[in-house]
């Protein structure tokens, strides 16, 4: 069967495709023209979203979101004509998170998106190297799809996001807690659980075993929370038997959600650790059925280590999230201010710097359970780790965060702050937890955004609504230098460039929470 050749002058540039030369790869070989090549294709919006609609307090279904904000279907037609035109498979289509999953041989899948790819070794974030497909320069599709693809995700597969835990290396050492003494020490609110609420949690690696999970509630006497692994693009849960694997992420992740909020339905997404990976787990969770009422994500990267089309992609979503009353809460790294960028500049992580995610600071917690917080500051580590925050380069100001006080981009100008929130991270002040069979004591932002995501869910049974962008009202009426009522203002350390002080800053956000009195701002039983 002969396809359809595109000539040069008849492509257009994705816009946001450029993709950097991956620095320190070694090139394995052209890959095998027999070799079967998947990508998800991300198709512009029918209608922009109203900015009322993603602020909230008002939500909608999947389903309108679908018809009124979803991908039209003349869009959807033209993206089929031509792709099959090009030899290729569309494998599946989602009208309503915009993607267009397609398949082919390599060299259709070349010729069709414009662009070479390479097999590489790189190294791997959770340790040794991977194997995968790359590419560099810009994407160029035929001309019948400009303005309609925004993103082409998938034809490079190098490891787009690190996990971003800690494990303290002699946990002796640790003045550590188990997960659910959090919950009295931040003062979540009382008679609540998360019952009625799902909670779902990203992970692009590693995996846990029912039995682990089953031996770790018990010990806590804790009912254990109901926890299903869902397989996205080939993802599963596949525990290495490795506790400094990412099973540690893992584990971590399911062990404090499930301690804080027992009574939420956990769905973990298994996904493939690349841009493709981490934006179709995400759109799935956030489309799945029920709505969840939080999405937990421990895994990040530097915003520059992101192409422009994965980050606009992925913000999207977090809007159209928003839009459903889903809250997005992620992790804003373990390297302090420069995010382990060694360029010598200040960095923030994607996707906590999304405007349209709660970004989840750390801090060093000295407690005395049940009830009693001794010292709270920000964690920095010299030996292990600091919490990331900062200024984003990429995202402007939201609405929310205006009157904050956020200071000015290193280069000048303004940008979007990280992080929202705080909670405890500190490897030194860790969690204890269950991995792999081994007790273990792990810190870092990666146990922050379990936590909130766990708050969240009471919070919502507590008001009987789903939260969607609940920044718009932890900010309100937010001042600089200012404590913020329902928080604990940590004023006191620093994450390299940026110091704490009172009100917002850049190391812990607005603070770390107290859950009874962020349920009265939430739900305005106490005047502000």
């Amino acid at each position: 069967m002969q396809h359809a050749r595109v000539t040069e002058a008849e492509r257009v540039p994705v816009p946001g495709s450029v993709r950097a030369e991956l620095t320190g790869a070694e090139v394995v070989g052209p890959v095998e023209a027999t070799t079967t090549v998947s990508a998800t294709v991300v198709l512009r919006r029918r209608n922009e979203l109203d900015e009322a609609l993603v602020t909230g307090p008002e939500t909608i279904t999947p389903q309108q979101l679908a018809d009124r904000h979803g991908a039209s279907d003349e869009d959807l037609r033209t993206v089929r004509e031509v792709l099959r035109a090009a030899g290729l498979t569309i494998t599946d289509v989602h009208r309503g998170s915009r993607r267009v999953l397609v398949s082919g041989p390599a060299p259709a899948m070349s010729a069709a998106f414009g662009t070479e790819l390479t097999m590489v070794r790189s190294a791997d974030p959770l340790g040794g190297t991977i194997a995968h497909r790359a590419r560099s320069g810009e994407l160029r599709v035929p001309a019948a799809l400009a303005g309609i693809v925004v993103a082409v995700l998938g034809l490079d597969q190098r490891p787009q996001a690190r996990a971003l835990f800690r494990m303290h290396r002699k946990p002796a050492a640790a003045q550590s807690f188990t997960p659910d003494q959090l919950g009295p020490l931040y003062a979540f609110p009382a008679g609540t659980d998360g019952s009625g609420q799902t909670l779902a949690i990203i992970e692009l690696g590693g995996g846990f075993k029912p039995a682990d999970l089953s031996t770790y509630f018990a010990g806590l006497k804790i009912t254990a929370p109901q926890v299903t692994a869902v397989g996205v693009d080939g993802g599963k849960n596949a525990p290495t038997g490795d506790p400094n694997s990412a099973d540690g992420e893992v584990m971590l992740d399911i062990e404090v959600a499930g301690a804080l909020a027992p009574g939420a339905t956990q769905l973990v997404y298994f996904a493939p650790n690349s841009d493709q990976g981490f934006l179709d787990a995400v759109a799935t969770a956030v489309h799945a059925t029920p709505t969840p009422t939080a999405v937990s994500i421990s895994w990040g990267q530097s915003e520059d280590q992101w192409t422009a089309q994965a980050r606009t992609a992925m913000d999207q979503l977090f809007a159209d999230a928003a839009a459903l009353g889903v809250t997005i809460c992620a992790a804003s790294g373990d390297s302090g201010s420069t995010d382990d960028q060694t360029d010598g500049k200040q960095h923030v992580d994607f996707p906590a710097s999304s405007p349209h995610v709660l970004a989840c600071g750390g801090t060093n917690l000295r407690a005395t359970p049940p009830t009693t917080i001794v010292a709270e500051t920000v964690w920095n580590n010299p030996n292990g780790g600091a919490t990331g925050g900062g200024i984003s380069d990429v995202f402007g100001v939201p609405a929310f965060q205006i009157s904050a006080g956020a200071p000015a981009r290193a280069g000048g100008g303004t940008g979007r702050g990280v992080p929202d929130v705080a909670g405890n991270a500190d490897p030194a002040t860790g969690y204890q937890v269950l991995v792999d069979g081994q007790s273990a004591v792990i810190g870092g932002t990666s146990a922050v955004a379990p936590l909130w995501a766990a708050l969240i869910c009471r919070l919502a049974q507590a008001a009987k609504r789903r939260l969607g962008l609940v920044h718009t009202q932890l900010y309100q009426g937010v001042q600089p230098g200012r404590p913020q009522p329902g928080f604990h203002d940590i004023t006191s350390g620093n994450n390299g460039a940026y110091q704490a002080g009172p009100g917002w800053d850049p190391c812990t956000g607005l603070g770390t929470p107290n859950g009874t009195a962020l349920l009265q701002v939430l739900t305005g039983t106490k005047n502000r």
